[in-house]
C-alpha cells in the first residue's frame, strides 16, 4: 500500500521562530498568525473551518506530499530473512499496465503479523508525475542480493526434494549420474541457490526427475543411477 514520505523544510520552522520573536516583542496576542505547510504536496484532509477555534495539538490539515512516495509491502515470514535494506524492488499497479516503478528497501519492520505471519517492508519511490497516489494498492517484485557476488544455481526442476532430504544428478558422462544431496538456499525466477553440493559448471538433470520423487521410489532410482566404472 502507497503511503506518503516527506521532511520537515526549514521554511516552516523559521516561520515558528518569526511567530515566536513577534509575541515577545509585542507581548499581546496577534491576531493573524501565518502557519506555513512544512511540506508542498495535495490537501486531502481539512479539519478547521474559518473563524472557527484550535486548540493546542489539534490537527489542522492532512497534506500529501506526493513527489516521493512508500509502499508498504507484506512479506511470508520464509522469506522475510532474504531481504535486506537497500535491495532493489519493483513496483507494478494494476491500473498501470505495462508501467514499473524501481525503488529500494528503506526500512524492514521488526515486528510480524501474528495472524498472517507476514513481515512488512518499506520501498521508497520517486513519483515526479505524480501518479502513485496515496492508498492505491501496488505489487512488488524484489530483487534479492542482486548486487552481491554470484552464486551457483540449478533449476527448480532439478532438484528431488523427498521431503526429508534434496538430491540432484549430476551427469558424469558415458549415461552415468551420481546422486548429489545438497544444501539450497534462495529462490526465483525458476532457480535455486545450492549452497553445497554442487560446483560451478558441472551439468546436472532437469527434465523428468518428477518420475522418481516418492519417497519409495528414490532409493531404488538413484541406485539405478548410479553404475560402478568400467575398469581401466
Amino acid at each position: 500500500m502507497i503511503e506518503r514520505s516527506f521532511q520537515v523544510g526549514d521554511r516552516a520552522v523559521d516561520a515558528q521562530l518569526l511567530v515566536h520573536l513577534a509575541l515577545e516583542a509585542r507581548r499581546a496576542p496577534l491576531e493573524r498568525v501565518e502557519i506555513l505547510s512544512p511540506v508542498s504536496g495535495h490537501v486531502i484532509e481539512k479539519d478547521v473551518v474559518k473563524g472557527g477555534a484550535i486548540e493546542p495539538g489539534m490537527r489542522l490539515l492532512r497534506i500529501a506530499g506526493l513527489d516521493r512516495v512508500w509502499v508498504e509491502a507484506e512479506v511470508y515470514e520464509s522469506e522475510l530473512g532474504l531481504l535486506s535494506v537497500g535491495d532493489r524492488a519493483v513496483v507494478t499497479l494494476p491500473h498501470l499496465p505495462g508501467k514499473s516503478f524501481d525503488g529500494r528497501i528503506a526500512f524492514v519492520y521488526p515486528w510480524l503479523d501474528g495472524a498472517t505471519r507476514t513481515g512488512r517492508v518499506r520501498i521508497e519511490i520517486p513519483n515526479p508525475d505524480g501518479r502513485l497516489k496515496v492508498d492505491m494498492y501496488a505489487d512488488v517484485v524484489f530483487h534479492a542480493g542482486a548486487d552481491s557476488a554470484p552464486v551457483v544455481a540449478v533449476p527448480a526442476s532439478a532438484v528431488i526434494d523427498s521431503g526429508t532430504r534434496q538430491v540432484v544428478l549430476v551427469v558424469k558422462g558415458g549415461g552415468r549420474f551420481e546422486p548429489r544431496a545438497v544444501k539450497l538456499g534462495r529462490r526465483g525466477d525458476g532457480y535455486v541457490e545450492v549452497l553445497d553440493g554442487v560446483r560451478k559448471g558441472e551439468e546436472v538433470v532437469t527434465a523428468a526427475t518428477f518420475l522418481i520423487d516418492a519417497e519409495s521410489n528414490l532409493k531404488a532410482a538413484l541406485q539405478a543411477f548410479t553404475q560402478p566404472e568400467a575398469p581401466k
